[in-house]
Protein backbone atom coordinates (compact mmCIF):
# COMPACT_ATOMS: atom_id res chain seq x y z
CA UNK A 1 0.00 0.00 0.00
CA UNK A 2 1.12 3.56 -0.70
CA UNK A 3 -0.74 5.06 2.27
CA UNK A 4 -0.95 4.42 5.97
CA UNK A 5 -3.98 2.15 6.68
CA UNK A 6 -4.77 4.12 9.85
CA UNK A 7 -5.31 7.43 7.99
CA UNK A 8 -9.00 8.38 7.73
CA UNK A 9 -10.56 8.27 4.26
CA UNK A 10 -11.30 11.54 2.45
CA UNK A 11 -14.82 12.95 2.31
CA UNK A 12 -15.23 11.75 -1.27
CA UNK A 13 -14.39 8.20 -0.19
CA UNK A 14 -17.09 8.32 2.48
CA UNK A 15 -19.63 9.52 -0.07
CA UNK A 16 -18.81 6.65 -2.41
CA UNK A 17 -18.91 4.14 0.42
CA UNK A 18 -22.36 5.32 1.49
CA UNK A 19 -23.80 5.27 -2.04
CA UNK A 20 -21.83 3.17 -4.55
CA UNK A 21 -24.67 3.58 -7.09
CA UNK A 22 -23.47 7.21 -7.48
CA UNK A 23 -27.09 8.37 -7.44
CA UNK A 24 -27.03 10.50 -4.28
CA UNK A 25 -30.14 12.68 -4.23
CA UNK A 26 -29.67 13.81 -7.84
CA UNK A 27 -33.06 12.51 -8.94
CA UNK A 28 -34.85 14.17 -6.06
CA UNK A 29 -33.14 17.51 -6.72
CA UNK A 30 -33.97 17.33 -10.43
CA UNK A 31 -37.63 16.78 -9.56
CA UNK A 32 -37.75 19.77 -7.19
CA UNK A 33 -38.30 22.92 -9.28
CA UNK A 34 -37.75 25.16 -6.25
CA UNK A 35 -34.06 24.21 -6.08
CA UNK A 36 -31.66 26.11 -8.34
CA UNK A 37 -28.63 23.95 -7.56
CA UNK A 38 -27.41 20.65 -6.15
CA UNK A 39 -26.00 20.07 -2.67
CA UNK A 40 -22.25 19.99 -2.10
CA UNK A 41 -22.39 16.20 -1.68
CA UNK A 42 -24.32 15.78 -4.89
CA UNK A 43 -21.78 17.98 -6.71
CA UNK A 44 -19.34 15.10 -6.26
CA UNK A 45 -21.82 12.52 -7.58
CA UNK A 46 -22.62 14.78 -10.55
CA UNK A 47 -19.04 14.46 -11.77
CA UNK A 48 -19.45 10.71 -12.29
CA UNK A 49 -22.37 11.59 -14.58
CA UNK A 50 -20.22 13.95 -16.64
CA UNK A 51 -21.51 17.15 -15.04
CA UNK A 52 -19.82 19.96 -13.10
CA UNK A 53 -21.88 22.43 -11.11
CA UNK A 54 -20.38 25.90 -11.54
CA UNK A 55 -21.38 29.53 -11.29
CA UNK A 56 -20.70 32.56 -13.46
CA UNK A 57 -17.83 34.23 -11.62
CA UNK A 58 -18.29 37.43 -13.62
CA UNK A 59 -21.64 37.89 -11.86
CA UNK A 60 -20.78 36.99 -8.28
CA UNK A 61 -21.26 40.57 -7.11
CA UNK A 62 -24.98 40.11 -7.67
CA UNK A 63 -25.07 36.64 -6.12
CA UNK A 64 -24.18 33.19 -7.37
CA UNK A 65 -25.89 32.18 -10.60
CA UNK A 66 -25.54 28.41 -10.85
CA UNK A 67 -24.83 26.83 -14.22
CA UNK A 68 -23.70 23.38 -15.32
CA UNK A 69 -20.92 22.21 -17.59
CA UNK A 70 -21.70 18.88 -19.27
CA UNK A 71 -18.97 16.77 -20.85
CA UNK A 72 -19.66 13.97 -23.32
CA UNK A 73 -17.80 10.67 -23.52
CA UNK A 74 -16.62 10.38 -27.14
CA UNK A 75 -13.81 7.79 -27.40
CA UNK A 76 -11.26 8.89 -29.98
CA UNK A 77 -13.31 12.02 -30.75
CA UNK A 78 -15.29 10.30 -33.53
CA UNK A 79 -18.68 11.95 -34.28
CA UNK A 80 -21.07 10.91 -37.11
CA UNK A 81 -22.77 13.83 -38.93
CA UNK A 82 -26.25 13.36 -37.43
CA UNK A 83 -24.77 13.26 -33.94
CA UNK A 84 -22.81 16.46 -34.54
CA UNK A 85 -25.98 18.23 -35.70
CA UNK A 86 -27.76 17.04 -32.55
CA UNK A 87 -24.90 18.35 -30.40
CA UNK A 88 -25.09 21.73 -32.13
CA UNK A 89 -28.86 21.90 -31.64
CA UNK A 90 -28.60 21.04 -27.95
CA UNK A 91 -26.05 23.82 -27.43
CA UNK A 92 -28.44 26.31 -29.02
CA UNK A 93 -31.51 25.20 -27.09
CA UNK A 94 -30.07 24.49 -23.65
CA UNK A 95 -26.54 25.93 -23.42
CA UNK A 96 -24.74 29.17 -24.14
CA UNK A 97 -24.79 28.69 -27.93
CA UNK A 98 -21.21 27.41 -28.08
CA UNK A 99 -19.53 24.00 -28.20
CA UNK A 100 -16.19 23.57 -26.44
CA UNK A 101 -13.70 20.99 -27.73
CA UNK A 102 -11.79 19.52 -24.81
CA UNK A 103 -8.13 18.53 -24.69
CA UNK A 104 -9.32 14.90 -24.46
CA UNK A 105 -11.26 14.79 -27.74
CA UNK A 106 -14.70 15.46 -26.38
CA UNK A 107 -17.35 18.20 -26.31
CA UNK A 108 -18.49 20.33 -23.40
CA UNK A 109 -21.73 22.27 -23.12
CA UNK A 110 -21.46 25.37 -20.94
CA UNK A 111 -23.98 27.69 -19.30
CA UNK A 112 -26.71 25.09 -18.74
CA UNK A 113 -29.12 26.03 -15.94
CA UNK A 114 -30.73 23.32 -13.82
CA UNK A 115 -34.14 23.28 -15.49
CA UNK A 116 -32.47 22.68 -18.88
CA UNK A 117 -30.10 20.00 -17.62
CA UNK A 118 -32.61 17.14 -17.92
CA UNK A 119 -33.64 17.90 -21.52
CA UNK A 120 -29.99 18.25 -22.57
CA UNK A 121 -28.99 14.95 -20.99
CA UNK A 122 -32.00 13.20 -22.55
CA UNK A 123 -31.14 14.78 -25.91
CA UNK A 124 -27.60 13.44 -25.71
CA UNK A 125 -28.91 9.96 -25.03
CA UNK A 126 -31.32 10.24 -27.98
CA UNK A 127 -28.27 11.16 -30.10
CA UNK A 128 -26.63 7.89 -28.96
CA UNK A 129 -24.13 9.67 -26.74
CA UNK A 130 -23.40 9.30 -23.05
CA UNK A 131 -21.73 11.49 -20.44
CA UNK A 132 -21.23 8.76 -17.84
CA UNK A 133 -17.69 8.69 -16.43
CA UNK A 134 -16.62 11.72 -18.44
CA UNK A 135 -15.58 13.04 -15.01
CA UNK A 136 -15.26 11.51 -11.54
CA UNK A 137 -13.03 8.88 -9.92
CA UNK A 138 -13.16 6.57 -12.93
CA UNK A 139 -11.43 5.97 -16.26
CA UNK A 140 -12.20 9.04 -18.38
CA UNK A 141 -12.72 9.40 -22.14
CA UNK A 142 -10.14 7.27 -23.97
CA UNK A 143 -8.03 9.22 -26.49
CA UNK A 144 -6.79 8.00 -29.86
CA UNK A 145 -4.80 9.43 -32.77
CA UNK A 146 -6.95 11.64 -34.96
CA UNK A 147 -4.62 13.13 -37.55
CA UNK A 148 -2.67 10.41 -39.45
CA UNK A 149 -4.90 10.67 -42.56
CA UNK A 150 -7.23 7.96 -41.27
CA UNK A 151 -4.94 5.18 -42.48
CA UNK A 152 -5.82 1.53 -41.96
CA UNK A 153 -3.27 1.43 -39.15
CA UNK A 154 -4.78 4.47 -37.40
CA UNK A 155 -8.28 3.04 -37.78
CA UNK A 156 -7.20 -0.15 -36.03
CA UNK A 157 -5.75 1.88 -33.18
CA UNK A 158 -9.02 3.84 -32.92
CA UNK A 159 -10.96 0.56 -32.87
CA UNK A 160 -8.80 -0.72 -29.99
CA UNK A 161 -9.26 2.56 -28.10
CA UNK A 162 -13.04 2.30 -28.41
CA UNK A 163 -12.85 -1.30 -27.20
CA UNK A 164 -10.94 -0.23 -24.09
CA UNK A 165 -13.35 2.66 -23.50
CA UNK A 166 -16.33 0.29 -23.51
CA UNK A 167 -14.58 -2.05 -21.07
CA UNK A 168 -14.05 0.61 -18.38
CA UNK A 169 -17.49 2.24 -18.17
CA UNK A 170 -19.19 2.01 -14.76
CA UNK A 171 -22.27 -0.24 -14.61
CA UNK A 172 -24.51 1.66 -12.18
CA UNK A 173 -28.19 1.92 -13.16
CA UNK A 174 -28.48 5.36 -11.52
CA UNK A 175 -27.40 7.15 -14.72
CA UNK A 176 -30.19 5.72 -16.87
CA UNK A 177 -32.76 6.09 -14.10
CA UNK A 178 -32.06 9.77 -13.45
CA UNK A 179 -31.27 11.13 -16.91
CA UNK A 180 -33.27 8.87 -19.22
CA UNK A 181 -36.26 7.80 -17.11
CA UNK A 182 -36.24 11.09 -15.19
CA UNK A 183 -36.62 9.66 -11.71
CA UNK A 184 -34.45 8.61 -8.75
CA UNK A 185 -33.02 5.12 -8.70
CA UNK A 186 -35.66 2.98 -6.98
CA UNK A 187 -33.52 1.22 -4.42
CA UNK A 188 -33.74 1.12 -0.64
CA UNK A 189 -30.79 2.46 1.34
CA UNK A 190 -29.79 -1.16 1.90
CA UNK A 191 -30.05 -1.85 -1.83
CA UNK A 192 -27.83 1.11 -2.63
CA UNK A 193 -25.28 -0.06 -0.09
CA UNK A 194 -25.26 -3.54 -1.62
CA UNK A 195 -24.36 -2.35 -5.12
CA UNK A 196 -20.82 -3.08 -6.27
CA UNK A 197 -19.48 -2.24 -9.70
CA UNK A 198 -17.93 -5.38 -11.23
CA UNK A 199 -14.75 -3.53 -12.23
CA UNK A 200 -14.47 -0.59 -9.84
CA UNK A 201 -15.88 -2.15 -6.67
CA UNK A 202 -17.83 -0.14 -4.11
CA UNK A 203 -15.64 2.94 -3.94
CA UNK A 204 -14.40 3.21 -7.54
CA UNK A 205 -10.90 4.73 -7.96
CA UNK A 206 -8.95 7.00 -5.62
CA UNK A 207 -8.99 9.73 -8.31
CA UNK A 208 -9.44 10.15 -12.06
CA UNK A 209 -7.74 7.77 -14.47
CA UNK A 210 -6.71 8.79 -17.99
CA UNK A 211 -6.01 6.48 -20.93
CA UNK A 212 -4.60 7.35 -24.36
CA UNK A 213 -3.38 5.60 -27.50
CA UNK A 214 -0.64 6.99 -29.76
CA UNK A 215 0.81 6.12 -33.14
CA UNK A 216 4.46 7.20 -33.63
CA UNK A 217 6.02 9.35 -34.88
CA UNK A 218 3.03 11.60 -34.03
CA UNK A 219 2.30 12.16 -30.34
CA UNK A 220 -0.93 14.13 -30.73
CA UNK A 221 -2.43 12.59 -27.57
CA UNK A 222 0.57 13.50 -25.37
CA UNK A 223 0.58 9.84 -24.41
CA UNK A 224 3.27 10.18 -21.69
CA UNK A 225 0.96 12.42 -19.65
CA UNK A 226 -1.63 9.66 -19.11
CA UNK A 227 -2.09 7.21 -16.27
CA UNK A 228 -2.11 4.45 -18.89
CA UNK A 229 -0.80 4.77 -22.43
CA UNK A 230 -0.72 2.39 -25.39
CA UNK A 231 1.83 3.14 -28.13
CA UNK A 232 1.05 1.27 -31.35
CA UNK A 233 3.92 -0.62 -32.95
CA UNK A 234 3.38 -1.43 -36.65
CA UNK A 235 4.21 -4.90 -37.95
CA UNK A 236 7.45 -4.58 -39.98
CA UNK A 237 6.23 -7.30 -42.34
CA UNK A 238 2.82 -5.68 -42.82
CA UNK A 239 2.95 -1.93 -41.96
CA UNK A 240 -0.85 -1.52 -42.09
CA UNK A 241 -1.19 -4.01 -39.21
CA UNK A 242 -0.65 -3.32 -35.49
CA UNK A 243 1.91 -5.77 -34.16
CA UNK A 244 1.18 -4.76 -30.58
CA UNK A 245 1.47 -1.95 -28.05
CA UNK A 246 4.10 -0.58 -25.71
CA UNK A 247 2.41 0.00 -22.36
CA UNK A 248 3.11 3.21 -20.40
CA UNK A 249 2.01 3.90 -16.83
CA UNK A 250 2.19 6.69 -14.28
CA UNK A 251 1.90 9.93 -16.22
CA UNK A 252 -0.05 12.91 -14.92
CA UNK A 253 0.30 16.69 -14.84
CA UNK A 254 -1.79 18.07 -11.99
CA UNK A 255 -0.01 19.83 -9.13
CA UNK A 256 -0.65 22.50 -6.50
CA UNK A 257 1.26 25.77 -6.15
CA UNK A 258 3.56 25.71 -3.15
CA UNK A 259 3.11 21.99 -2.47
CA UNK A 260 6.33 20.14 -3.34
CA UNK A 261 4.63 16.81 -2.70
CA UNK A 262 2.67 17.36 -5.92
CA UNK A 263 4.31 17.53 -9.34
CA UNK A 264 3.87 16.73 -13.03
CA UNK A 265 5.27 13.36 -14.09
CA UNK A 266 5.79 11.57 -17.38
CA UNK A 267 4.91 7.89 -17.67
CA UNK A 268 7.25 4.92 -17.35
CA UNK A 269 7.44 2.20 -20.00
CA UNK A 270 6.04 -1.06 -18.60
CA UNK A 271 6.50 -3.46 -21.52
CA UNK A 272 4.95 -4.74 -24.76
CA UNK A 273 1.70 -6.63 -25.34
CA UNK A 274 -0.28 -8.09 -28.24
CA UNK A 275 -3.40 -6.23 -29.44
CA UNK A 276 -5.73 -8.89 -28.00
CA UNK A 277 -4.25 -8.28 -24.53
CA UNK A 278 -5.13 -4.59 -24.20
CA UNK A 279 -8.40 -5.02 -22.26
CA UNK A 280 -6.86 -7.48 -19.81
CA UNK A 281 -3.89 -5.17 -19.21
CA UNK A 282 -6.17 -2.13 -18.88
CA UNK A 283 -8.19 -3.86 -16.17
CA UNK A 284 -5.03 -5.08 -14.45
CA UNK A 285 -3.52 -1.59 -14.34
CA UNK A 286 -6.80 -0.02 -13.26
CA UNK A 287 -7.47 -2.50 -10.44
CA UNK A 288 -3.85 -2.35 -9.25
CA UNK A 289 -4.29 1.41 -8.93
CA UNK A 290 -7.71 0.94 -7.34
CA UNK A 291 -6.19 -1.19 -4.60
CA UNK A 292 -2.94 0.73 -3.99
CA UNK A 293 -3.81 4.42 -4.48
CA UNK A 294 -4.12 6.93 -1.64
CA UNK A 295 -7.73 7.32 -0.46
CA UNK A 296 -6.93 9.75 2.35
CA UNK A 297 -5.37 12.70 0.49
CA UNK A 298 -6.83 13.50 -2.93
CA UNK A 299 -3.81 15.62 -3.86
CA UNK A 300 -1.72 12.48 -3.49
CA UNK A 301 -4.20 10.03 -4.98
CA UNK A 302 -3.17 9.75 -8.65
CA UNK A 303 -1.48 6.66 -10.07
CA UNK A 304 1.69 8.66 -10.76
CA UNK A 305 2.42 8.83 -7.03
CA UNK A 306 1.98 5.05 -6.65
CA UNK A 307 4.55 4.49 -9.42
CA UNK A 308 6.88 7.18 -8.08
CA UNK A 309 6.89 5.74 -4.56
CA UNK A 310 6.56 1.98 -5.07
CA UNK A 311 8.48 1.77 -8.33
CA UNK A 312 7.71 0.56 -11.83
CA UNK A 313 9.14 -2.92 -11.18
CA UNK A 314 6.73 -3.44 -8.29
CA UNK A 315 3.86 -2.20 -10.41
CA UNK A 316 4.80 -4.38 -13.39
CA UNK A 317 4.77 -7.48 -11.17
CA UNK A 318 1.37 -6.46 -9.81
CA UNK A 319 -0.05 -5.97 -13.31
CA UNK A 320 1.36 -9.27 -14.58
CA UNK A 321 -0.12 -11.15 -11.63
CA UNK A 322 -3.56 -9.63 -12.23
CA UNK A 323 -3.45 -10.04 -16.02
CA UNK A 324 -2.20 -13.63 -15.78
CA UNK A 325 0.72 -13.25 -18.20
CA UNK A 326 4.13 -11.59 -18.52
CA UNK A 327 4.70 -8.44 -20.51
CA UNK A 328 7.36 -8.66 -23.20
CA UNK A 329 10.23 -6.14 -23.44
CA UNK A 330 9.16 -2.84 -24.99
CA UNK A 331 9.76 -2.30 -28.71
CA UNK A 332 11.59 0.69 -30.24
CA UNK A 333 9.45 3.81 -30.66
CA UNK A 334 10.21 7.32 -31.77
CA UNK A 335 8.04 10.43 -31.34
CA UNK A 336 9.16 13.37 -33.45
CA UNK A 337 6.24 15.81 -33.40
CA UNK A 338 2.87 16.77 -31.97
CA UNK A 339 -0.12 18.65 -33.32
CA UNK A 340 -2.67 18.70 -36.12
CA UNK A 341 -2.74 18.97 -39.91
CA UNK A 342 -4.71 21.89 -41.32
CA UNK A 343 -6.23 22.37 -44.76
CA UNK A 344 -7.07 19.66 -47.28
CA UNK A 345 -5.31 16.27 -47.15
CA UNK A 346 -6.00 12.99 -48.90
CA UNK A 347 -6.81 9.94 -46.83
CA UNK A 348 -5.33 6.51 -47.47
CA UNK A 349 -8.67 5.37 -48.94
CA UNK A 350 -8.59 8.11 -51.58
CA UNK A 351 -11.12 10.37 -49.89
CA UNK A 352 -10.22 13.71 -48.28
CA UNK A 353 -10.24 15.37 -44.90
CA UNK A 354 -10.11 19.04 -43.97
CA UNK A 355 -8.30 20.14 -40.83
CA UNK A 356 -9.83 23.24 -39.23
CA UNK A 357 -8.22 25.43 -36.58
CA UNK A 358 -10.54 26.24 -33.66
CA UNK A 359 -9.17 29.03 -31.46
CA UNK A 360 -8.92 27.77 -27.85
CA UNK A 361 -11.32 24.97 -28.82
CA UNK A 362 -14.43 27.19 -28.72
CA UNK A 363 -16.87 26.67 -31.60
CA UNK A 364 -18.86 29.90 -31.73
CA UNK A 365 -19.99 32.70 -34.00
CA UNK A 366 -18.38 36.14 -33.94
CA UNK A 367 -19.06 38.85 -36.54
CA UNK A 368 -15.97 38.17 -38.66
CA UNK A 369 -15.84 34.40 -38.15
CA UNK A 370 -19.10 32.47 -37.92
CA UNK A 371 -17.59 29.07 -37.28
CA UNK A 372 -20.55 27.49 -35.53
CA UNK A 373 -23.04 28.37 -38.26
CA UNK A 374 -20.57 27.36 -40.96
CA UNK A 375 -19.96 23.93 -39.44
CA UNK A 376 -23.69 23.31 -38.99
CA UNK A 377 -24.33 24.08 -42.68
CA UNK A 378 -21.30 22.09 -43.85
CA UNK A 379 -22.20 18.99 -41.86
CA UNK A 380 -25.85 19.15 -42.93
CA UNK A 381 -24.99 19.54 -46.63
CA UNK A 382 -21.81 17.48 -47.14
CA UNK A 383 -22.26 14.89 -44.35
CA UNK A 384 -18.60 14.55 -43.26
CA UNK A 385 -17.53 12.57 -40.25
CA UNK A 386 -16.33 14.98 -37.54
CA UNK A 387 -13.20 14.08 -35.60
CA UNK A 388 -12.12 16.09 -32.58
CA UNK A 389 -8.37 16.34 -32.02
CA UNK A 390 -6.45 16.31 -28.71
CA UNK A 391 -5.27 19.84 -29.55
CA UNK A 392 -8.84 21.19 -29.53
CA UNK A 393 -9.25 21.40 -33.31
CA UNK A 394 -11.39 19.31 -35.65
CA UNK A 395 -11.25 17.36 -38.88
CA UNK A 396 -14.03 16.96 -41.44
CA UNK A 397 -13.35 13.50 -42.88
CA UNK A 398 -14.55 11.10 -45.55
CA UNK A 399 -15.17 13.74 -48.22
CA UNK A 400 -14.91 13.27 -51.98
CA UNK A 401 -12.75 15.35 -54.31
CA UNK A 402 -15.94 16.68 -55.90
CA UNK A 403 -17.09 18.13 -52.58
CA UNK A 404 -13.94 20.13 -51.86
CA UNK A 405 -14.73 23.28 -53.87
CA UNK A 406 -18.30 23.63 -52.60
CA UNK A 407 -17.31 23.04 -48.99
CA UNK A 408 -14.44 25.52 -49.23
CA UNK A 409 -16.79 28.15 -50.71
CA UNK A 410 -19.41 27.60 -48.01
CA UNK A 411 -16.82 28.10 -45.28
CA UNK A 412 -15.57 31.26 -46.99
CA UNK A 413 -19.10 32.72 -46.85
CA UNK A 414 -18.76 32.66 -43.06
CA UNK A 415 -15.20 34.01 -42.85
CA UNK A 416 -13.51 30.61 -42.42
CA UNK A 417 -10.41 30.20 -44.61
CA UNK A 418 -9.09 26.80 -45.63
CA UNK A 419 -5.53 27.97 -46.27
CA UNK A 420 -3.52 30.17 -43.88
CA UNK A 421 -6.05 29.62 -41.11
CA UNK A 422 -3.80 31.03 -38.37
CA UNK A 423 -0.16 31.82 -37.58
CA UNK A 424 2.35 29.14 -36.64
CA UNK A 425 2.29 29.68 -32.87
CA UNK A 426 -1.49 30.08 -32.81
CA UNK A 427 -2.00 26.75 -34.59
CA UNK A 428 0.18 25.06 -31.95
CA UNK A 429 -1.54 26.63 -28.93
CA UNK A 430 -4.07 25.39 -26.36
CA UNK A 431 -5.91 26.91 -23.42
CA UNK A 432 -8.27 25.64 -20.74
CA UNK A 433 -11.62 27.48 -20.18
CA UNK A 434 -10.80 28.84 -16.68
CA UNK A 435 -12.68 32.12 -16.07
CA UNK A 436 -15.54 32.72 -15.69
CA UNK A 437 -16.94 29.21 -15.28
CA UNK A 438 -14.26 26.99 -13.73
CA UNK A 439 -14.24 27.20 -9.95
CA UNK A 440 -10.55 26.26 -9.82
CA UNK A 441 -9.35 29.10 -12.04
CA UNK A 442 -6.86 31.49 -10.46
CA UNK A 443 -6.31 33.55 -13.62
CA UNK A 444 -7.72 33.93 -17.11
CA UNK A 445 -6.84 31.40 -19.80
CA UNK A 446 -9.18 30.95 -22.80
CA UNK A 447 -10.11 34.63 -22.80
CA UNK A 448 -6.51 35.81 -22.31
CA UNK A 449 -4.48 33.60 -24.64
CA UNK A 450 -5.54 35.17 -27.98
CA UNK A 451 -4.35 38.61 -26.85
CA UNK A 452 -1.09 37.19 -25.50
CA UNK A 453 -0.49 35.45 -28.82
CA UNK A 454 -1.14 38.77 -30.61
CA UNK A 455 1.69 40.31 -28.60
CA UNK A 456 4.04 37.36 -29.17
CA UNK A 457 3.31 37.34 -32.90
CA UNK A 458 4.39 40.99 -33.02
CA UNK A 459 7.68 40.13 -31.30
CA UNK A 460 8.29 37.16 -33.59
CA UNK A 461 7.57 39.26 -36.67
CA UNK A 462 10.08 41.88 -35.54
CA UNK A 463 12.67 39.11 -35.12
CA UNK A 464 11.87 37.49 -38.47
CA UNK A 465 10.57 34.34 -36.76
CA UNK A 466 6.89 34.44 -37.75
CA UNK A 467 6.98 31.07 -39.52
CA UNK A 468 8.57 29.24 -36.60
CA UNK A 469 6.27 26.89 -34.69
CA UNK A 470 6.42 27.07 -30.89
CA UNK A 471 4.07 24.91 -28.80
CA UNK A 472 2.36 27.30 -26.35
CA UNK A 473 -0.20 26.22 -23.76
CA UNK A 474 -2.01 28.11 -21.05
CA UNK A 475 -4.03 27.18 -17.97
CA UNK A 476 -5.70 29.29 -15.34
CA UNK A 477 -4.49 27.06 -12.50
CA UNK A 478 -1.80 24.41 -11.91
CA UNK A 479 -4.05 21.39 -12.56
CA UNK A 480 -2.78 21.15 -16.12
CA UNK A 481 -5.93 20.53 -18.18
CA UNK A 482 -4.35 21.98 -21.36
CA UNK A 483 -1.12 20.09 -20.62
CA UNK A 484 1.05 23.22 -20.19
CA UNK A 485 3.93 21.33 -18.57
CA UNK A 486 4.70 19.59 -21.89
CA UNK A 487 4.77 22.81 -23.93
CA UNK A 488 7.79 24.68 -25.21
CA UNK A 489 6.22 27.69 -23.48
CA UNK A 490 3.71 27.11 -20.68
CA UNK A 491 1.69 29.80 -18.89
CA UNK A 492 0.19 28.55 -15.60
CA UNK A 493 -2.16 30.80 -13.65
CA UNK A 494 -0.87 31.82 -10.22
CA UNK A 495 -3.21 34.72 -9.29
CA UNK A 496 -5.44 37.21 -11.14
CA UNK A 497 -3.33 38.59 -13.99
CA UNK A 498 -0.21 36.59 -13.01
CA UNK A 499 1.33 33.41 -14.42
CA UNK A 500 4.23 31.11 -13.76
CA UNK A 501 6.28 30.81 -16.94
CA UNK A 502 7.54 27.35 -17.96
CA UNK A 503 10.06 26.62 -20.71
CA UNK A 504 11.72 23.65 -22.37
CA UNK A 505 9.23 21.09 -23.67
CA UNK A 506 10.04 19.37 -26.95
CA UNK A 507 8.34 18.78 -30.31
CA UNK A 508 7.38 15.19 -29.50
CA UNK A 509 5.94 16.22 -26.09
CA UNK A 510 7.94 13.55 -24.29
CA UNK A 511 9.84 15.97 -22.01
CA UNK A 512 8.48 18.05 -19.17
CA UNK A 513 9.36 21.73 -19.17
CA UNK A 514 10.59 23.64 -16.10
CA UNK A 515 9.60 26.78 -14.27
CA UNK A 516 11.57 29.80 -15.47
CA UNK A 517 9.82 32.72 -13.78
CA UNK A 518 7.02 32.93 -11.20
CA UNK A 519 4.14 35.40 -11.00
CA UNK A 520 4.74 37.21 -14.28
CA UNK A 521 2.06 39.79 -15.06
CA UNK A 522 -0.01 39.24 -18.20
CA UNK A 523 1.32 42.40 -19.83
CA UNK A 524 4.93 41.33 -19.11
CA UNK A 525 4.84 37.83 -20.62
CA UNK A 526 5.98 38.87 -24.10
CA UNK A 527 8.57 41.23 -22.58
CA UNK A 528 9.95 38.34 -20.53
CA UNK A 529 10.18 36.14 -23.62
CA UNK A 530 11.63 38.69 -26.06
CA UNK A 531 15.30 38.37 -24.94
CA UNK A 532 15.03 34.57 -24.97
CA UNK A 533 13.53 34.58 -28.45
CA UNK A 534 16.31 36.93 -29.57
CA UNK A 535 18.96 34.60 -28.15
CA UNK A 536 17.25 31.66 -29.86
CA UNK A 537 17.41 33.43 -33.21
CA UNK A 538 21.10 34.29 -32.82
CA UNK A 539 22.49 31.30 -30.92
CA UNK A 540 20.47 28.25 -31.87
CA UNK A 541 21.88 25.22 -33.59
CA UNK A 542 20.69 24.32 -37.07
CA UNK A 543 17.02 23.37 -36.90
CA UNK A 544 16.89 23.69 -33.11
CA UNK A 545 13.42 24.43 -31.77
CA UNK A 546 12.79 26.99 -29.05
CA UNK A 547 11.99 24.37 -26.41
CA UNK A 548 15.19 22.45 -27.11
CA UNK A 549 17.22 25.66 -27.07
CA UNK A 550 15.77 26.62 -23.66
CA UNK A 551 16.37 23.15 -22.25
CA UNK A 552 19.98 23.25 -23.45
CA UNK A 553 21.00 26.82 -22.62
CA UNK A 554 18.45 28.55 -20.37
CA UNK A 555 17.62 25.76 -17.91
CA UNK A 556 20.31 23.14 -18.51
CA UNK A 557 20.72 21.84 -14.97
CA UNK A 558 19.53 18.33 -14.18
CA UNK A 559 16.54 17.96 -11.86
CA UNK A 560 14.94 14.83 -10.40
CA UNK A 561 12.94 12.56 -12.66
CA UNK A 562 9.30 12.68 -11.52
CA UNK A 563 9.39 16.40 -10.86
CA UNK A 564 10.42 17.42 -14.38
CA UNK A 565 13.10 16.75 -16.97
CA UNK A 566 13.70 13.89 -19.39
CA UNK A 567 11.68 11.26 -17.56
CA UNK A 568 10.40 9.85 -20.85
CA UNK A 569 12.79 9.16 -23.74
CA UNK A 570 11.83 10.28 -27.23
CA UNK A 571 13.38 7.08 -28.58
CA UNK A 572 13.37 3.75 -26.77
CA UNK A 573 15.70 1.04 -28.02
CA UNK A 574 15.24 -2.66 -27.17
CA UNK A 575 18.22 -2.43 -24.84
CA UNK A 576 16.90 0.55 -22.92
CA UNK A 577 15.76 -0.09 -19.34
CA UNK A 578 12.01 -0.38 -18.97
CA UNK A 579 11.94 1.97 -16.01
Amino acid sequence: MSVQPSAPPSKNEVLKQNDPTLGGTLGETMADSTLACFSSDDEQFLKFHGIYQQDDRDRRKTGKQYIMMIRARIPGGLIPPDQYLAFDDLSERYGNQTLRITSRQSFQWHGVVKDKLGPLMKGLNDALCTTIAACGDVARNVMAPSTPAMSALAERVLEDARRVDAAVKPQTAAYHSIWIDGEPLKLSPEGKQAFEDPLYGKTYLPRKFKIAFALPPLNDTDVFTNCLGFVAIPDPAEPSRVLGYNVLVGGGLGMSHGNKETFPRTADVLGFIAPEEIVAVTKAVLTAYRDSGDRTNRKHARLKYVIEELGVDWFRAEVEQRAGFKLAPARPMDFTHQGDRFGWHQQSDGRWFLGLYVETGRIKDVPQRQLKTALRRVVAKFRPEVRLTPSQNLLLAGLTAAQKAGLTALLAEHGIPVENQAGAIRRASMACPSMPTCGLGLAESERALPGILDSLETVLAELGLSDEEIIIRMTGCPNGCARPYMAEIGFVGKAPGKYNLYLGGNAGTTRLNREYRASVKTEDLSKELRPLLTRWKNERRSGERFGDFCSRTVLPEQIPVGAAGDAAPTTLSPAAPLS
